[in-house]
């Protein structure tokens, strides 16, 4: 059993595990960071309480700042407070932050080098009825081109925690990326994380399933489903996209052949988009990607838009399947 595998969730196979947003976590985590240390402040574009920043706004008044309807002015105030020694978090909708401002978080922050931490809340598809214009997709692949810039992606809400106390930590501008419904807990509170590690899930030595975000728990399934018909999977969390764990996914990679990834985002640029560049660089193999291949989404709960687009634990268990023969048919 692998260091991170031991501490994952013990409901992880009950009926009744527990769900909460990973936005939930970060509620948590922007509170605790604003005790640890002063310096740190928060800014939201009129999303208090759906981006979960209502505890902390309510906690320290005069370090939280309500900017208005203003994505560009959010991040831009957010940088000129970086540069005179704070730790600014900004929230928005990802749809609007940072799908309206790129620029700002281009020039202000990162060409700065400013410690803005960007959080974009309702992510992926998970926002539902809102639809497409609501449904940011392609937020990875923005972020992710910065240079200077930490894109986090985590699978539950102890991780959102864990990784927004980490981001206040780093020195360098950082994306954090948050979904708005409930999905399950699946890491538990003492559970490592570190910016710039993968975690070894499940060890196996014929498919490497990489995810990030809250299609975590539909990976795991996807390998109970796979066990049954003899395939030894790798699972990997990989919240961590920017900066990469490039050992330990060029490690299994080169020992299965055989890749899947997994995530609720355009599979260009993102986690599907990372690994590909990652097996061209370093490690060739058979590669299937799990996420939203180039349109945009449309209205409906959660449950109907993953199964829409085939990012349920049956999709998974498939790619896995296709994977493994393509790397070993001659």
């Amino acid at each position: 059993m692998s260091k991170y595998a031991e501490h994952l969730s013990k409901e992880l196979f009950s009926e009744t595990i527990t769900q909460t947003p990973t936005r939930k976590g970060f509620g948590e985590g922007l509170k605790q960071a604003g005790e640890l240390d002063e310096r740190v402040v928060a800014l939201c574009a009129d999303l208090t309480e759906s981006t979960q920043m209502e505890s902390f706004a309510k906690a320290y008044p005069d370090r939280y700042f309500e900017v208005g309807v203003a994505e560009q002015n959010l991040v831009t105030v957010a940088a000129g407070l970086a540069a005179e020694g704070f730790i600014p978090f900004t929230s928005s909708y990802a749809a609007f932050s940072p799908g309206r401002n790129w620029e700002q978080i281009r020039t202000t922050a990162c060409l700065n080098e400013q410690p803005v931490k960007v959080v974009g809340s309702h992510a992926g598809l998970s926002v539902g009825h809102d639809g497409a214009t609501h449904q940011m997709l392609e937020d990875i692949a923005l972020m992710r081109s910065l240079p200077n810039m930490t894109v986090i992606v985590p699978c539950d809400e102890h991780e959102a925690r864990k990784a927004t106390l980490a981001i206040a930590k780093t020195k360098q501008p950082a994306y954090l990326r948050l979904a708005r419904e409930k999905t399950p807990i699946v890491t538990s509170t003492d559970s490592p994380f570190e910016i710039g590690k993968a975690q070894v899930w499940r060890e196996g030595k014929d498919v490497t399933i990489i995810v990030a975000g809250p299609l975590a728990y539909e990976a795991i399934k996807a390998c109970e489903l796979l066990a049954k018909n003899d395939l030894e999977v790798e699972l990997i969390n990989s919240p961590s996209i920017k900066p990469l764990d490039v050992d330990t996914l060029v490690k299994s990679i080169k020992k299965t052949r055989a890749v899947v990834t997994v995530e609720e985002a355009q599979i260009t640029g993102g986690l599907g988009g990372v690994i590909a560049e990652l097996i061209g660089e370093h490690a060739p193999a058979a590669l299937q990607r799990i996420g939203v291949r180039d349109v945009f989404g449309q209205s409906g709960t959660i449950t109907e838009l993953w199964e829409h687009y085939g990012l349920l634990a049956a999709d998974i268990a498939t790619a896995a399947h296709t994977a493994y023969k393509r790397a070993h048919t001659k």
